[in-house]
This record gives C-alpha cells, sequence and structure tokens, in this order.
C-alpha cells in the first residue's frame, strides 16, 4: 500500500474507534498500546478497551478533531536496538466533548473540554499493531479548575493546528527526508551543549525568528528563540543539566513535517527546582514526541507533547494525587 492509503485507513480505524466501534476492529489481537500515565502500557483488546471506556464514561459525547495526519517510511536511529516499525503514521488534534462525569479523578466540568492528542502508530494487514498515545490530560485538569502546579512560565492555551492549514495529509505519498534531516541537524547542535553555555548549542539559524513552540501543559507556549530560551531551555538546563536523547521510535518525514518520539525521548538527572518542584537527584525519564513544520530549510512550528504527570511522579510528586486533594479527597494515611 502507499503512504497516502496507509494514513487514510489509519484515519478511518481511529475515527471510529473514538465513535464507539470496538477495539477488535482496529487493533490486532496482541497489539500494544503505550500512553501516558496513569494509562501507560497496554497488550490485548481488552486493556486497550479500558483506556477508551475510561474516556468515553466521562465524555460521552467525545468526537476526534484532527490537525495533522502523516506518514512515512521510520528512519533509522543507531541509539535504540529493539525492533523498529518500518513505517509509522503519526497524528494529532483534540479529543472534544462535553465532559459530564469525572475521568480519573479530574472533576466533570460539565462543559465542553480539549484533550490534546499526539499518537503513532504502526498498521499491519489493515489493523494496529502499536500506538504511541500521549493524552495532555495536565491541560485537562487545568480545564477543570484544579491545577496542581505553580502558574506555568509560557503561555497556558489551546495549541492552534498548522499554520498553513495543510496538517492533513492524506494524499501524499512521500519518502523524501529533508524536513527530517534539518530536525536532527538541530538536534545534533542541542547535543552541543556545553553544561555552561546556551550559546554552546548553535541551533537558533534552523528556526524562523517568529517560531512557535508548543509546549506541554506545565510549561506552556512560546514564540521566537528568546521566548523559547525563557519560557522553557533555561528553566529546564538548570533542573537537568545533564539531559541526554535516550533515542527515537518514529521519524518521519511527509513534505514539510517531521516527527520524532522516544519511550523515553529524554533522559537527566534532577539536580534543579523544575516546575516548582524541589530537586531529587534521581535519574528522571521522559516520555516525549515533537512534531514539526518547516519552511524551507527552518523550523516554523513545533508541537511538543510530554508526559509531564509521569515525569513528576518519578520525582516523588503525584498530580493526580493533587487534584484529589484539592477536590475533597486527601490522604488520611501514609
Amino acid at each position: 500500500m502507499t503512504y497516502a492509503t496507509v494514513k487514510a485507513r489509519a484515519t478511518a480505524l481511529l475515527d471510529a474507534l473514538v465513535a464507539g466501534a470496538p477495539v477488535e476492529s482496529a487493533y490486532h489481537d496482541n497489539a500494544v498500546w503505550r500512553g501516558v500515565h496513569p494509562f501507560n502500557e497496554r497488550t490485548g483488546h481488552a486493556q486497550i478497551a479500558d483506556v477508551w471506556n475510561t474516556l468515553r464514561s466521562a465524555i460521552p459525547d467525545m468526537e476526534r478533531r484532527t490537525q495533522m495526519v502523516l506518514g512515512g517510511p521510520n528512519l533509522p536511529d543507531a541509539r535504540v536496538t529493539t525492533d523498529r516499525a518500518a513505517d509509522l503514521v503519526a497524528c494529532s488534534g483534540v479529543l472534544q466533548g462535553t465532559m459530564r462525569g469525572d475521568l480519573l479523578g479530574i472533576p466533570a466540568t460539565h462543559g465542553t473540554v480539549n484533550i490534546r492528542f499526539c499518537e503513532a502508530h504502526e498498521l499491519s494487514d489493515d489493523k494496529i499493531v502499536q500506538s504511541w498515545v500521549m493524552f495532555d490530560l495536565l491541560d485537562l485538569m487545568r480545564q477543570a479548575q484544579c491545577w496542581p502546579l505553580p502558574q506555568s512560565l509560557g503561555a497556558e492555551a489551546q495549541w492552534q493546528p498548522p499554520a498553513t492549514g495543510d496538517g492533513v495529509r492524506l494524499t501524499t505519498s512521500t519518502t523524501d527526508s529533508s524536513a527530517m534531516d534539518t530536525v536532527l541537524k538541530m538536534h545534533g547542535a542541542l547535543g552541543n551543549f556545553d553544561g555552561k553555555s546556551l550559546d554552546s548549542m548553535n541551533h537558533g539559524h534552523y528556526w524562523t525568528d517568529t517560531f512557535m513552540w508548543y509546549g506541554p501543559a506545565g510549561i506552556g507556549s512560546t514564540r521566537g528563540l528568546e521566548g523559547f530560551r525563557a519560557h522553557h531551555q533555561i528553566p529546564f538546563l538548570r533542573a537537568y543539566n545533564d539531559r541526554e536523547g535516550a533515542g527515537h521510535y518514529i521519524r518521519i518525514s511527509d513534505g514539510p513535517y517531521a516527527v520524532t518520539g522516544g519511550w523515553p525521548s529524554v533522559r537527566g538527572t534532577h539536580t534543579g527546582e523544575w516546575l516548582g518542584m524541589a530537586p531529587t537527584g534521581r535519574m528522571i525519564e521522559m516520555r516525549v514526541m515533537d512534531f514539526y513544520r518547516l519552511e524551507g530549510d527552518k523550523i516554523a512550528e513545533n508541537w511538543v507533547p510530554m508526559d509531564v504527570i509521569h515525569i513528576a511522579l518519578q520525582m516523588g510528586v503525584d498530580l493526580f494525587g493533587r487534584v484529589r486533594h484539592m477536590t475533597g479527597q486527601p490522604d488520611l494515611t501514609l
């Protein structure tokens, strides 16, 4: 099948799944589903169905609003030695609906909510064999007025879709890797950090002057290199000065778009305050994806889902526990 066919098939399966189709119609028997905390890793129909039943019980009229559908050959990463999908489809958007019930302890709003999602899927014989799914549940806490962290340094708001309006690429079947080539050069520049100076990472020329960096809830969004440094990069490097890339399970290009992601994608020692959480000295693993849109040879937009709740848990901070406390369900025992 062409990449256009695979993308169209994945889109149809996922739209139907969110609309209430059985998991068996979209996934193979022993499919693996990896998601944000507390869903984490699931195998097989029953465990995957539990995720969607949990979401539907809280948001019964949930619908999928897709903003990007990308696909292509999965380029290699020498850091990853496990089996690798040859081809992947990546999607992003929001799950939108009326939150009628509590979701994982997040209280019902009885109004419209939007859960950001970013995903990657491997298909075989017209069904999904494995998925990586990033829901921004911390942003849902924000919408439910149960914010468990200090005020974000970046702007907390809905992510905007690609400025060019062409993120849903269902008719393209490109194998051109030029967008990924630029992204990986930028990653290489970030890897040159000497632990002291921002200038040791000579990556500014890979971005447009007014690029948008759409960060996860807890960090927020930034604009331009100055905003990126002030609201994300400097606080992050002060907290994880030895951070390094751990490897990518996905590296795909589709025209002016590229996607990377790792499970984990980044590792670092938590030696400084981050998002109001005191340093622990622990090695932290971070589940991260990056969706990029390029203009020529420069990155104009970057959407960055990150499992902040899972990161906080590794630091000894249970953000779901904080929400329970805020909603009248505090822990009463050690």
